[in-house]
């Protein structure tokens, strides 16, 4: 049965968020070594109740189901759900379908853990969608690689894509999906790459030097949704005012044409310098940025309907806990003040559960201030610039823009 949106929301402060957490979304683990650890999202879910943000008067942190098969099948194969079942309960790889790689090795209960991550977002996507939250978020999410029948790159089922279809299954139009991530989202892609319904936005460093190896501006949607994928492909070591250039140049103008009745954005944390798996260069002051961004387009183009996830980001103390804290307080309408000393509780909790120092700040002591804009100028010596116009030409046209001027 479909359902009709909520009446939009036009102000991104004071905003309702609902967090969908449960103790037991740690025990989506890959074991001792991987660097998908989810002592992160324990870290951060400590730190942003430290702060607070669990505790303001307009955030809810509730639990959820997990997702039944029904809603796993929205995107993922019949038999390949069978297999994750069974790779969880006996401990056997299925390697065709990537279960028992170094990336996604078995481990007992995979299943379940996988379909809590799932059921959370879905459990977000139906608050937004029938005006129980303005916004709702899933930090342990946002596992964007999982393709219909395999398992890919830390990734089981692909929750945001679950999210996305649960929406188109109850009447949605136009969903536009934003992801930030320092990998190509992949399996979102794939899920909708021939459906215009379904704007997807993939910022990320060239696949010429990392996993998953896709995510050329070329690769811009199938038959019938010419324009629908649209993917900027960054050069290594691109840093904050470079990257939140290329942002501006691509997603609001996009966004602003396409008009989603909601927004799905994810929000991986590998994008920092100190990510050990990746080799952009950004600071936590330049994520925050990015957030607002995110924040603001959602109130201004979907109406403030807007489905945050997590992702990946493998610096589990120094970076993912501040980030994402950060993400769930913009999502509240409250922002951090970057200059916030970390709690002393919170910096000692670390300690003990992971051996390590905590950061002392909020921030990295970056200044994102000033960004120059798309319309400044185009310099066609800067990599930056280049990838984005490759970006602009591949995809505007099919939106009615011109690739220099937005127009």
């Amino acid at each position: 049965m479909s359902s009709a949106a909520p009446p939009p929301s036009a102000e991104p402060a004071g905003c309702g968020l609902t967090i969908l957490w449960d103790d037991r979304l740690i025990s989506y683990d890959f074991g001792s070594g991987h660097p998908m650890n989810p002592v992160r999202v324990e870290l951060t879910m400590a730190l942003a109740r430290e702060l607070g943000v669990t505790e303001r008067p307009n955030v809810r942190v509730t639990g959820f189901e997990a997702a039944d098969d029904a809603l796993l099948g929205l995107v993922h194969e019949k038999p390949y759900i069978a297999a994750v079942k069974q790779a969880g309960a006996t401990g056997l790889p299925e390697h065709r379908l990537g279960l028992g790689t170094p990336d996604n090795p078995v481990f007992p209960g995979m299943h379940d853990a996988s379909a809590l991550v799932a059921g959370a977002s879905v459990a977000a996507a139906e608050a937004v969608w029938t005006g129980a939250a303005e916004h709702a978020a899933n930090i342990s999410g946002g596992l964007h690689h999982a393709l219909s029948g395999a398992a890919s790159g830390f990734c089981v089922y692909n929750d945001p894509a679950i999210a996305i279809a649960w929406l188109l299954e109850q009447g949605a139009e136009r969903v536009a999906y934003v992801d930030i991530d320092v990998h190509h989202g992949d399996g979102v892609q794939d899920a909708f790459y021939d459906d215009p319904r379904v704007l997807t936005i993939s910022l990320h460093e060239t696949p010429r030097t990392l996993f998953p190896g896709t995510g050329f501006p070329n690769e811009s949607g199938g038959p019938g949704a010419a324009g629908a994928a649209v993917n900027v492909a960054l050069p290594p070591g691109t840093g904050d005012r470079p990257w939140l250039r290329a942002f501006e140049a691509v997603v609001p103008p996009l966004l602003r044409r396409f008009r989603p009745q909601v927004l799905v954005t994810q929000h991986g944390a590998d994008a920092h310098a100190l990510d050990p798996l990746a080799h952009l260069v950004l600071s936590v002051d330049g994520q925050r940025a990015a957030y607002a961004a995110l924040h603001r387009l959602a109130h201004e183009t979907a109406g403030g309907r807007w489905i945050v996830t997590g992702g990946g980001g493998y610096e589990l103390v120094q970076v993912v806990p501040r980030a994402w804290t950060h993400l769930l307080a913009e999502a509240s309408g409250a922002p951090i003040p970057p200059e916030t000393p970390t709690p002393d509780g919170w910096r000692e909790f670390v300690r003990r559960r992971t051996d390590e120092t905590a950061p002392r700040r909020m921030t990295d002591g970056n200044d994102v201030a000033e960004v120059q804009r798309w319309g400044d100028g185009y310099d066609p010596a800067s990599p930056i610039d280049q990838a984005v116009l490759a970006t602009r030409r591949a995809v505007f046209p099919e939106h009615g823009l011109d690739p220099m001027t937005d127009e």
